[in-house]
């Protein structure tokens, strides 16, 4: 089991703990990684967006002028993709673009991101973080974890004050333990947890 050292708000070491292998020790895999986070980044889209096809807009069921004679370019519809206000070619219609990731694939995906986070000195844990829902109590206490990148803090349900005094901070975001996802762990620099949220991240994922 890796032993961690564990800080106080203030930046100072205040003992360490042991954390499951099976959670923070796994083996990096950077393809289920990706497919995790492809995965949810899809499942996140809405789907909805629609134009309409030269056979779905109202109107240009006449001929504009004759074939031949003209001197124009032969046409047969005003609303032919050509023409302003004509249909769109391939036009983009609703569709389901969320795709399946077992559960044990997500599993292994968030352990093995948390895992390397914790490898290369990007997860840090504090006992836990005490302070009004101000945001400038919030930002002293990123700049005594010497913190200054794009942030992920992750905590439990009790810490509604660190939630509040973070929202205003640009590049610091905050997560419950129990919401953890993949994407959030890879797409921030740092990552801040305290016990209590890696103890039930623990609880959650550990095999």
């Amino acid at each position: 089991m890796p032993s961690v050292k564990v800080f106080n708000q203030k930046g100072a070491e205040a003992g360490s703990i042991e954390l499951a292998d099976s959670v923070f020790a796994a083996e990096y895999n950077e393809a289920l990684i990706h497919q995790a986070v492809v995965a949810q980044r899809n499942n996140a889209r809405q789907g909805t967006k629609c134009t309409l096809t030269r056979t779905e807009v109202r109107g240009g069921g006449i001929k504009p002028w004759r074939q031949k004679g003209t001197g124009r370019a032969r046409q047969g519809s005003i609303r032919s993709p050509q023409w302003a206000g004509g249909g769109v070619v391939f036009a983009p219609k609703p569709r389901d673009f969320s795709q399946k990731l077992n559960k044990q694939a997500r599993r292994n995906a968030i352990c093995s991101a948390l895992s390397e986070k914790l490898r290369g000195d990007e997860l840090k844990i504090v006992d836990e973080i005490k302070i009004e829902p101000k945001t400038k109590q919030m930002a002293q206490v990123l700049s005594d974890l010497k913190l200054d990148k794009r942030v992920l803090i992750v905590v439990t349900d009790a810490d509604e004050a660190v939630v509040r005094a973070a929202k205003n901070i640009p590049g610091v975001s905050t997560l419950n333990s129990s919401l953890i996802n993949v994407y959030d762990v890879v797409a921030n620099a740092k990552c801040v947890m305290t016990k209590e949220a890696a103890k039930k991240i623990e609880e959650a994922y550990k095999e």
